[in-house]
């Protein structure tokens, strides 16, 4: 009777998996109508649908029919192998989900500025710039403006009232920048200001430079704050967001090593690794 009873829940398993409605078969393999449902949305149409599962049952089918035929037609040595890479690449996934989960967790992610200039420091040599870099800032505004001059003195001088005088009356240019604290790649300068191109660098790229361009839609006025050259070292504030990401890429590798460490130190003190010579 206990044999019975032990017997009975298996019985009830296996005639639920028979109760699985069958979709497509190849060879051994089967597709169940389960397995394609989660293509389907409420908002597919049927004729959708239908195409949907299709393409999926065709190329499954293909699939299997190739992997039969290859391990019928490999050598044992080459199917060895595979199955070898797939152990080895399934194994570095579960060891690369553990260790993601925990350092996601565990990772302080806070750089400290000093942290930043001390890399920085010691490593400004890989910091050289591939582009010209500037800080700019720049009005373009019709040429019949009455308050041209007004506008372009305010602009020059750039004190504090100037500043919130230009910005209180924005609504009249075309469009500008009064952030000159930032530095910007040139080339997105001369996408912005149409009258500047790479050829008249040597007039733009200069300190403390101030230009006064035209164009068919306007004149521009370009105050040039500063300037870093391509092949210079980057400024530090233009270098910051790498700097901090190689230092986070550092503290995570340091806290992989030291959970390959603690894990496998652990594993020897609970005798759950021990090494046989």
């Amino acid at each position: 009777m206990f044999l019975l009873m032990l017997l009975l829940p298996g019985c009830s398993f296996f005639e639920k998996t028979e109760d699985r409605e069958v979709v497509a078969r190849v060879n051994g393999s089967y597709l169940y109508k389960e397995d394609v449902n989660s293509l389907i949305s409420e908002n597919t149409s049927p004729e959708d649908s239908a195409l949907l599962v299709s393409n999926f049952i065709n190329r499954w089918a293909t699939q299997k029919l190739l992997i039969d035929r290859a391990k019928v037609n490999l050598s044992d040595e080459q199917l060895r192998e595979f199955d070898k890479l797939v152990q080895n690449y399934q194994n570095e996934l579960y060891a690369k989900a553990y260790t993601d989960a925990i350092v996601a967790r565990q990772l302080d992610t806070s750089i400290s500025m000093e942290a930043a200039e001390q890399y920085y420091e010691e490593n400004g040599e890989n910091f050289l710039l591939n582009d010209d870099l500037v800080k700019l800032r720049y009005i373009n505004l019709s040429k019949q403006n009455s308050d041209f001059e007004k506008i372009k003195t305010q602009f020059r001088r750039f004190n504090e009232e100037d500043k919130q005088a230009l910005l209180d009356m924005a609504i009249q240019f075309n469009s500008y920048s009064l952030n000159d604290s930032v530095w910007v790649k040139t080339k997105q300068v001369y996408e912005k200001i149409r009258p500047l191109t790479p050829q008249n660098d040597q007039e733009f790229l200069k300190n403390k430079n101030f230009l006064q361009l035209e164009d068919s839609l306007g004149v521009y006025l370009i105050s040039v704050e500063d300037v870093k050259l391509r092949n210079e070292q980057a400024p530090l504030e233009y270098s910051l967001p790498n700097i901090k990401q190689i230092l986070l890429n550092k503290r995570k590798l340091e806290l992989i090593k030291k959970l390959e460490k603690d894990i496998t130190q652990d594993a020897i003190k609970n005798d759950k690794f021990e090494i046989y010579n």
